[in-house]
């Protein structure tokens, strides 16, 4: 029977969303993947310091 009610509450709860406008969301958008493309290069620059202390170390 719960499963039956969970939909139509689904369809009733999506309606209350508010939902970004275009203008929004594209800049929404772009924070994001600058930020993922921030912190891909930094991990990035991270990881070869690391390794290079590690080479360095082992030598």
């Amino acid at each position: 029977m719960r499963i039956l009610n969970f939909f139509p509450e689904v369809a009733r709860e999506m309606k209350k969303v508010s939902w970004p406008k275009r203008k929004e969301l594209g800049r929404y958008t772009i924070v994001v993947l600058a930020t993922v493309l921030f912190m891909a290069l930094f991990f990035s620059v991270v990881d070869l310091g690391i390794s290079e202390l590690i080479r360095l170390i082992l030598e």
